[in-house]
């Protein structure tokens, strides 16, 4: 089967069998109710099995699959009046990254995500969800913007990372992401994230310094993706599925560790099954964190937001760092 993830290979063939003896009892004359019945049973406590018991790998690929809902397909579940805009006024406009204004149950805000394509063709023009500097500075021209009009500015996040690539690099992508940082912390209107794929390294921090972060349950967010940390901890990038498991880069690992807000409940199976159901949830978190965020003065914005960061992580002496080794 096309994109078919490998730990949901039990319940599809369960659920073919189920389908091929429904064609053979519609078919002929054979009354096959009680094997469908037993079948269909067995799924119920198959899918449950799976879904509630999923690795952190899993998730990754869950997070990477094909058809998972993206930016451009949860605005308008979310939002009315949306009106896109391009352009970074310096070097032109990077599709990986989309941004404008709309409403959210009629408060004017403004939405920025990046965006991946959803076949080949638009993969190449939207260069798979990998943002070049022009991407962050249009995202960061929105987001003065945004603080200029008093707009709530609400950031989706998916990215394997910012574009590694020459052209990139010439352009200034460190300087980029590093203002991108710098500016976001300083800005006097509420900030949301909502991680709903990939959250990789600075490419998705490019967007991503917020009062509340929220992460939907199948997404993940880390300094590295496990490719990456594999090479460098064991040379070896097939030892991703390890790496996933000692990152703790999934959503309920990351609540746990205080680095995100809220987990955002996914539907059964991943939000490429249901993205209506999936926009109700989005929208539940949503709701809140602007009820809590609007009302707070710029100085309460910005003080919360660099106290949340602040409190991140711990800091440990070297010696004993040395000595537990």
């Amino acid at each position: 089967m096309v994109n078919e993830l490998e730990f949901e290979k039990p319940l599809l063939e369960l659920q073919k069998k189920i389908a091929e003896l429904k064609k053979l009892t519609k078919d002929s004359d054979v009354d096959l109710s009680a094997e469908i019945n037993k079948l269909e049973a067995r799924l119920v406590k198959v899918e449950a099995d799976i879904y509630e018991n999923m690795k952190p790998w899993d998730r990754v690929q869950i997070a990477r699959f094909p058809s998972r809902p993206t930016t451009l397909d949860y605005i308008p579940h979310l939002f009315t009046d949306f009106f896109e805009l391009h352009g970074d006024r310096v070097f032109g406009d990077d599709e990986a990254i989309i941004g404008g204004i709309a409403k959210y149950k009629g408060l004017p805000v403004t939405v920025i995500g990046q965006q991946r394509g959803r076949d080949t063709k638009e993969n190449i023009r939207r260069n798979f969800g990998m943002p070049h500097p022009e991407g962050y500075r249009k995202a960061l021209r929105l987001m003065k913007q945004a603080d200029k009009f008093n707009r709530p500015i609400i950031s989706f996040i998916d990215t394997k990372g910012a574009f590694p690539g020459k052209a990139a690099e010439e352009r200034g992508i460190s300087e980029s992401i590093a203002k991108n940082l710098f500016e976001m912390a300083g800005l006097r209107v509420p900030v949301i994230c909502i991680v709903i794929g990939e959250g990789a390294s600075g490419g998705a921090l490019g967007i991503g310094v917020g009062n509340h972060i929220h992460v939907l349950e199948n997404s993940w967010f880390s300094v590295i993706a496990p490719e990456s940390a594999a090479t460098i901890l064991w040379k070896d990038a097939s030892q991703a599925k390890r790496a996933a498991e000692i990152m703790k880069i999934t959503a309920p690992d990351l609540k746990q560790l205080g680095v995100i807000d809220e987990v955002i409940p996914e539907v059964k199976g991943g939000a490429h099954k249901d993205i209506a159901s999936q926009a109700e949830a989005i929208d539940k978190v949503l709701a809140k964190s602007l009820k809590d965020l609007v009302g707070l003065s710029s100085e309460v914005l910005i003080e919360q937001r660099y106290n949340k960061y602040r409190v991140i992580g711990e800091f440990t002496e070297l010696k004993d760092y040395v000595s537990s080794k």
